[in-house]
């Protein structure tokens, strides 16, 4: 069994991963590790010397290659991952693979990902919380259709890692 983890970027999918792959005892992929592995590369330098649509055929080719190979994992996607492409249909389609969404507010995420945005390509360039809150509530309402149609949605609003793994354990089994 696969569970993939979406959600937007600072949604908690790496930390959540983490602690949901010790208590299921299953292995932890992280998508952005691998691609970074497999290509010697960082995300960021792919983004700067490829551009965004390289990334994600990439990002979309290194999954397939995951499910294909992997056993029992927790697979931690980028916040893009399932909207591009035919990602989202295909992981619906896997006979083996429960999607959960990771859910976080506008202003969690917001807050969050103001203080790390040096580290993440796609908004290392915005100067303020204001241009921040907005370009996510954009993107979020842009990808609401895909993240909404994962099997398990999981409010995480307030929520430790360990205990948004307590609320996924109880709604899994």
């Amino acid at each position: 069994m696969k569970f993939v983890l979406i959600g937007y970027m600072g949604s908690g999918k790496t930390a959540v991963g983490t602690s949901l792959s010790k208590t299921l005892k299953y292995k932890f992929i992280d998508l952005d590790h691998e691609i970074e592995r497999s290509h010697q590369l960082k995300i960021s330098e792919i983004f700067k010397s490829k551009g965004e649509i390289y990334f994600r055929k990439l990002e979309a080719t290194v999954l397939k290659e995951i499910l294909k190979r992997e056993g029992n994992s927790i697979i931690a996607t980028g916040g893009g991952t399932p909207c591009y492409g035919s990602v989202m249909e295909d992981l619906l389609k896997s006979d083996d693979t429960t999607i959960i969404y990771l859910k976080n507010n506008l202003d969690t995420l917001t807050t969050r990902l103001f203080k790390e945005k040096d580290q993440r390509p796609l908004i290392s360039h915005i100067d303020s919380e204001e241009i921040l809150h907005d370009f996510i509530r954009k993107h979020l309402f842009e990808r609401a259709y895909y993240y909404n149609r994962a099997h398990l949605i999981v409010n995480c609003e307030g929520l430790s890692p360990n205990e948004v793994v307590q609320k996924i354990v109880l709604k899994l089994f």
